[in-house]
């Protein structure tokens, strides 16, 4: 059970750059993906935007971090920075 848990969190892993970082131990970062449109087969760039929990407040404006899924910390926070 708890190796099924490691593997979906692996899986669900995201790279982004924090845009924000004025919250106490909380970061904004904005992950960018590529969709395809469904008539015109172009790709299009998609950024969306995720609080995540940075414990001692390291993290600065345009550093590039990975976020990885944990329990509700807030009501927007649903991620950890590792």
């Amino acid at each position: 059970m708890e190796n099924n848990a490691e593997k979906n969190k692996i899986i669900s892993k995201k790279k982004g750059v924090v845009v924000s970082d004025k919250g106490d131990k909380t970061v904004v970062v904005a992950v960018g993906s590529y969709k395809t449109h469904a008539k015109y087969k172009k790709k299009y760039r998609v950024t969306k935007k995720y609080k995540a929990h940075d414990e001692e407040n390291k993290y600065k404006t345009g550093d590039t971090v990975e976020i990885v899924p944990c329990r509700p910390r807030s009501l927007g926070k649903r991620y950890i920075v590792k």
